[in-house]
This record gives structure tokens, C-alpha cells and sequence, in this order.
């Protein structure tokens, strides 16, 4: 499918929402997760290789307890799926029913753990079997922010680690990135080739951005690890990637 049958701008995209796309017969497996497929079509073995350079132990140890908060129900989901059997990792997959019941079943490898995390974070844990060598959450934050509190959500992945276990919190919209970008010239041209028109992107850095994840809300998130016991660091995506430009990967690293 190459354009969207929706708008999907036009949702509600919380939990519930997710579950109302999740079974929509209408939209492609990335429509159904957000993405317009122009933003990650051929995308996702590059995703995963980014991934893979802040969560190592994925790629180079075998055995290990994963767990994947949000991975709806296109294709990178499914790319860790094949790695886990690969290397004999348990993967926990934390989502809607809808969306988990469009992923395949895996014996051994993958555990379905349904529901909106932080709060069925107890059944994470039990699902888990023991603590988490690896957490990944990604494009997923900004919809948590909505549904719930982002110290919960913190709280709650940096208590499933495991000692030497790290937690990828990737794909964030970071709303003060995104307005440093278009302010400069690459940026200028970027929505220009983007958009197809001549008019300017404009920057307005005095205007409020109510339910937007930003600097300062990641900063908090930062030192709300830290002060967790956790290592913490936001770092960029490779370049490569589709909103490299304006988004930001968030690491967690328990001592």
C-alpha cells in the first residue's frame, strides 16, 4: 500500500487508538503503527543495525531475557524476532492484544505479555521469568506520554533490569531538536524538498508545545535514571535513518 487509506494525522493515536488501527484490514503493517510507509519502507534492517549498536549484547551473547515494550506489528518486530531464535534469547513482546496477535507465535523464543505498559509492568516481570539483559521501546514514548506518566514508565523499565542489562528507549520526537534543525539552512531545504514548496518553514522558539517530549522532559528522564542507579544517555540515531534529524534515542545502562 503506498498511500495511506487514513489520515493518519487525523487520530487519536493512544493506546486505544492503536488498537482500533491494529485491525484495520484497510492499512499497510506500518500505517496500522503510525508510520506513513515512506517512513520506514527499506528501512528496517538499518533500524535494527542502529538498535544493535547501543544494545551490543543482542548480536554478541546468547541466552538472554529481552523484552520489547510497544513493537506493534510491522516488520522490525519481527526482524528481532528471528534474531532472538538466532541466539537463544527469551523475548517478551509487551502490546495490545490486537497488535500481538498479528505477530507470529515463536515456542521457546517469544512470550506475549498483552497491555499497556508501565502498568501491566508486573506481568512483564513474570513473563520475564527474571530480570532484563535488554529492554527496547522505540517510536513509542511520545504515545506513552499521552496515556500515562513518563517517571512511571522510567521507574518501571529501570526496575526489570538486570545488573549490566541496558534499556533502549529509541525513536523519540524531541520537539527542541526538531526546532533547532529547521531553523538552519539543511533544514530549510530539507522541508523544501519535502514538501515540494518555496515557502519558509517558520520557527517559533516563544510558542508553547503542550504534550510534546522536548529538552527539558528529556533531561528529567535523565536524571530520573540516574537517581534509579542507572547510567543514562541520550544519543543520536545514525544518520541514515529516516528522522535521525530530529529525533533521539534514550539509553539506560544498570551498573
Amino acid at each position: 500500500m503506498t498511500g495511506s487509506a487514513i489520515d493518519l494525522a487525523s487520530l487519536a493515536l493512544d493506546y486505544e487508538g492503536f488498537r482500533k488501527l491494529a485491525t484495520d484490514a484497510r492499512l499497510s503493517a506500518h500505517e496500522k503503527i503510525g508510520f506513513p510507509d515512506a517512513y520506514r519502507e527499506g528501512f528496517e534492517a538499518a533500524i535494527l543495525a542502529d538498535i544493535l549498536t547501543k544494545l551490543p549484547r543482542l548480536a554478541s551473547d546468547t541466552g538472554l531475557r529481552v523484552a520489547d515494550i510497544g513493537p506493534g506489528c510491522a516488520g522490525l518486530p519481527r526482524l528481532l524476532i528471528d534474531l532472538c531464535r538466532q541466539r537463544g534469547h527469551v523475548l517478551t513482546l509487551v502490546d495490545a492484544p490486537e497488535m500481538l496477535a498479528q505477530l507470529p507465535d515463536a515456542p521457546g523464543v517469544v512470550f506475549k505479555c498483552p497491555g499497556p505498559f508501565p502498568k501491566v509492568a508486573a506481568d512483564v516481570a513474570a513473563a520475564l521469568g527474571g530480570p532484563a539483559d535488554a529492554i527496547l521501546c522505540y517510536s513509542v514514548l511520545h504515545y506513552i506520554y499521552v496515556d500515562s506518566n513518563l517517571f512511571d514508565f522510567i521507574d518501571a523499565a529501570v526496575g526489570l533490569l538486570a545488573p549490566g542489562g541496558r534499556a533502549l528507549i529509541g525513536d523519540i520526537p524531541n520537539h527542541s531538536k526538531r526546532r533547532r534543525f529547521f531553523a538552519t539552512e539543511r533544514g530549510q531545504a530539507f522541508h523544501r524538498a519535502f514538501t515540494g514548496s518555496d515557502a519558509p518553514y517558520t520557527v517559533d522558539y516563544g510558542a508553547p508545545a503542550p504534550g510534546k517530549i522536548d529538552d527539558a522532559v528529556l533531561t528529567g528522564l535523565i536524571q530520573r535514571a540516574q537517581a534509579a542507579g542507572c547510567d543514562a544517555y541520550l544519543m543520536p540515531q545514525a544518520a541514515g535513518l529516516p528522522m535521525a534529524n530530529r529525533r533521539d534515542d534514550l539509553l539506560l545502562a544498570r551498573p
